[in-house]
């Protein structure tokens, strides 16, 4: 059972883009999306530095284009993750203000603030955005807000978690809840649709937002709602649709006047925020025309761009976003048919392309449009701090049930990933399993942790590892139970314990060590399926190969034991020493990858000592 929290709570949408503050208001038995102090509902993402003053949200994007390097947006695409990062690299050639590498290859954000230089964590950045959120809320609540419940996309890893999680303690919020953006959106839709449904409905949420993307298949039954399955790329949204746009013209207006602006920031954030725009009026229009009078160099800029150039553009990303919707499905063990609700979330779901190719993808299912994309996941937020609140009396009787994006596991003897809490598993969870030293007199154990989806555990990503010592020194095959624990926020905390010495030890897996990112996480997904033969074979081949290791070890031990020498002739007691020295020089050849090599020697030796 969740714990119940002293003081009212909020929900906020952290966003790439923009960002959304929510309460329950119990005399409407409804959430409240909160306007901020310009009038608005949503506000931008961004944090502006000036010689005199720190500017966040409208006032801050309102300025870019005059002070584009120590104007900062997109923080969300570098929490959590390394400087050396790949998609971190890819945004640097289109961002105005400077990333560096800083301690243990963590991307720090250089500003020029009152005259002086200031390096920045992403945290630092989103704890400003959320401190904003907590004003907006204060001002409307008339009064002092602590608890905040904070939406993550489904597929963020727990290193973004956990530094989303810091930058809300940075705020000076406690957050009681990490929750995935889908899921936030399907309490939004299961509370609006409830007196509407009966009887257990399939919700395909389709969240593509700003820089995120995310497919989660929720079951929402009487006042459950259990998510079956979830997939995405925390780097695929209205961001990289804009990218495009940005590209092509800076290329267009080369062609034209041999003049490159891309060294210009200034310039380049005025030809992003008209891009911006035009994609938005490319969701009604079949057409419009983009005009920035002196551009660059004095040069005036005109060009009109067809929803048709638009969609041509970002052709192959609007496909990659239905090829994971599949890979959703897939997961979910779920047919189309099978569907009763499509919910659209993120103010990308709005391109009447990306509308059209999902509207086909389902085969014709009607696309729900009855609930703000924009608002949706901080609704659902908000109704998720209220369910956790003391302070609310009157609050929807709903259960939430989320899943674990990635499989969670120890590497064992022979480099095989034992998955101990898999994919798409129910959380919070608590799992175990036991495993067993590989040597004789084993005194200490090590317990390396790793998330991912190979057979193979080097090529999934290492979280972190710890020792148990203090084991009895007892033949090789003494067991040792291993817990893992993964929380409400899907923080993970692993565990091994003896139960004959009771000597224990565990690891908190934090964001300290450099978790993956989501173009590794993408990466270990496509890889296990282009790999699923390889991976297979690679399992059948250690289980042939730790056989026959097992056997070489029982049939030494039993040589040395006098009873058994006694029973056969010296000739004999060479001829099976010889074979089981092959049989470890076969063992320890790194280059034998043939399950069936093994097999056929382990049948060899059996026959050789069966005689």
């Amino acid at each position: 059972m969740a714990t119940k929290h002293k003081g009212r709570a909020i929900g906020i949408d952290l966003g790439t883009t923009y960002s959304c503050v929510a309460a329950w208001e119990e005399q409407n038995g409804r959430a409240e999306i909160i306007v901020n102090d310009q009038g608005n509902r949503t506000t931008p993402s961004f944090v502006a530095f000036t010689d005199s003053q720190r500017l966040i949200g409208d006032a801050a994007k309102n300025q870019a284009a005059a002070n584009p390097s120590n104007t900062v947006f997109d923080a969300k695409r570098l929490i959590g993750r390394k400087f050396k990062d790949p998609t971190i690299e890819n945004d640097l050639k289109l961002w105005p203000f400077k990333v560096v590498s800083g301690d243990d290859d963590k991307p720090m954000i250089m500003v020029n603030y009152k005259g002086k230089e200031k390096c920045l964590a992403a945290e630092e950045i989103s704890s400003m955005i959320l401190t904003k959120m907590k004003e907006i809320a204060e001002a409307y609540l008339e009064s002092s807000v602590n608890n905040a419940v904070i939406t993550v996309p489904a597929y963020f890893n727990d290193s973004q978690r956990k530094a989303t999680k810091d930058a809300g303690v940075i705020a000076g919020l406690n957050v009681i809840r990490i929750i995935n953006e889908p899921t936030a959106a399907a309490l939004a839709y299961g509370l609006q649709k409830r007196d509407k449904c009966s009887g257990k409905r399939n919700v395909f949420i389709f969240d593509l937002g700003g820089g995120t993307f995310d497919v989660s298949l929720v079951t929402i039954e009487n006042e459950v709602f259990e998510v079956k399955a979830t997939a995405g790329d925390t780097h695929l949204g209205g961001e990289d649709f804009d990218n495009r746009m940005v590209s092509h013209l800076v290329q267009e207006f080369k062609r034209k006047n041999r003049v490159d602006i891309t060294r210009d920031p200034r310039s380049l954030r005025r030809l992003r925020n008209e891009c911006e725009k035009a994609k938005r009026t490319l969701s009604h229009a079949n057409e419009t025309t983009i005009e920035i009078d002196a551009l660059f160099q004095g040069i005036d800029f005109r060009f009109s761009i067809t929803r048709a150039r638009f969609e041509e553009l970002n052709r192959d990303l609007f496909v990659k976003c239905m090829e994971i919707a599949q890979k959703c499905l897939d997961d979910a063990k779920m047919q189309k048919r099978e569907i009763h609700d499509v919910v659209l979330v993120g103010g990308s779901s709005r391109i009447p392309k990306v509308q059209s190719l999902l509207h086909n993808f389902l085969e014709g299912k009607d696309l729900c449009k009855s609930i703000n994309p924009d608002e949706a996941v901080a609704y659902g937020a908000a109704i998720q701090a209220a369910l956790l609140s003391e302070s609310y009396s009157i609050v929807p009787n709903m259960v939430l049930v989320d899943v674990t994006p990635l499989s969670l596991g120890i590497a064992t003897h022979g480099d095989l990933m034992s998955v101990v809490i898999p994919r798409n598993t129910a959380i919070p969870v608590n799992m175990g399993s036991v495993f067993v030293t590989i040597e004789d007199y084993q005194s200490a154990a090590t317990f390396p942790v790793y998330e991912g989806e190979r057979s193979k555990a080097s090529e999934n990503n290492l979280l972190g590892l710890f020792s148990l010592s203090g084991l009895p020194l007892v033949p090789r095959g003494h067991p040792i139970n291993v817990s893992f624990e993964l929380d409400f926020d899907g923080i993970l905390k692993v565990s091994a314990k003896d139960e004959t010495t009771g000597s224990k030890n565990g690891i908190t897996i934090t964001n300290e060590k450099g978790r993956l990112s989501s173009a590794e996480i993408k990466r270990m997904i496509e890889e296990a399926a282009v790999f699923k033969e390889e991976d297979k074979k690679f399992k059948k081949m250690i289980k042939a190969k730790n056989a026959l290791d097992y056997y070489v070890y029982r049939m030494e031990k039993a040589l040395k034991d006098f009873d058994v020498s006694s029973m056969i002739s010296p000739s004999e007691k060479q001829r099976i020493k010889a074979a089981l020295r092959d049989g470890k020089s076969l063992i320890q050849n790194e280059h034998q990858t043939e399950a069936s090599v093994f097999e056929n020697y382990l049948k060899k030796l059996q026959n050789i000592t069966n005689q």
